[in-house]
């Protein structure tokens, strides 16, 4: 694995014999250490996956204590920038695709509208008698279609999806392409069905070998598992799903709204 190289940007002629704490005392100097590497991140001088300059190295370039650059180096990772490996070093993250959980949207038709490319594999369709657990998801006993796929994001696996759908449905749309469509789109336009709302919980979950096999993971690695039901527009359940993403890959992101409170007198 390449160690970037770091040369003392121009910026930080400024940053030479500045106070160890305040560059201009307008803003923390470790603050700023992070701005500079932040850009170099983003703007592609370190590369995903490409070992950050050492405490050390990063002390001497820009004349700070090791707590300043401790500090600027947690910023960073806050931000999901760098990631650390004890006993190795600092590594660039990879870019995480993100999905806005505020709209009710298959996952291929929200990343073709960011610019990347998907597409999914059908791993197996089945006719079963659901467990417990679907059947008060969906509040029915009958036979379900199970649909499990594995989702892809600009080439690389991304999340495996298990959907459940009452059979009639469940058959119908495994008919449709779902390598290249969502199953939102199948349900909405092939089968004339009006989807409401979603109610969905997260967690994160240690990657079984099945997982780690499927998703290209390493032992430990994390999970995001999401639990969701699909409801029609007149508040029916529909669709049962549990999705299992790479938590290294893809996070969500989700807008709230203050509610008003009333004053008081």
């Amino acid at each position: 694995m390449r160690v970037a190289e770091f040369t003392l940007p121009a910026t930080s002629a400024t940053i030479e014999g500045g106070s160890p704490t305040h560059l201009d005392g307008h803003s923390p100097l470790y603050t700023q250490i992070a701005d500079i590497l932040r850009n170099r991140i983003l703007q592609g001088a370190y590369q995903p996956n490409e070992q950050m300059p050492s405490e050390s190295e990063l002390m001497a370039a820009f004349d700070v204590s090791r707590i300043t650059v401790r500090q600027a180096l947690g910023n960073l990772q806050s931000e999901g920038l760098i990631f650390r490996i004890p006993g190795k070093g600092t590594f660039v993250s990879s870019p995480r695709a993100f999905q806005d959980l505020g709209s009710l949207q298959g996952f291929g038709t929200a990343m073709r509208e960011l610019g990347y490319e998907t597409h999914s594999k059908v791993l197996s369709v089945r006719t079963i008698v659901p467990p417990q657990h679907v059947r008060d998801r969906l509040a029915s006993s009958g036979r379900v279609t199970e649909l499990r796929r594995l989702r892809f994001l600009n080439r690389a696996p991304i999340s495996l999806d298990v959907s459940y759908l009452p059979s009639a449905i469940g058959q119908r749309v495994a008919k449709a392409d779902l390598a290249n469509r969502d199953v939102f789109a199948v349900l909405e336009n092939d089968c004339q069905i009006a989807l409401g709302h979603a109610d969905l919980q997260m967690c994160s979950i240690l990657a079984t070998d099945e997982l780690r096999r499927m998703l290209s993971l390493e032992e430990g690695a994390p999970i995001l598992f999401i639990e969701r039901v699909i409801h029609t527009s007149d508040g029916a359940p529909l669709e049962y799903e549990e999705l299992y993403y790479r938590g290294d890959a893809f996070q969500f992101k989700v807008r709230v709204e203050r509610q008003a409170v009333d004053a008081v007198s």
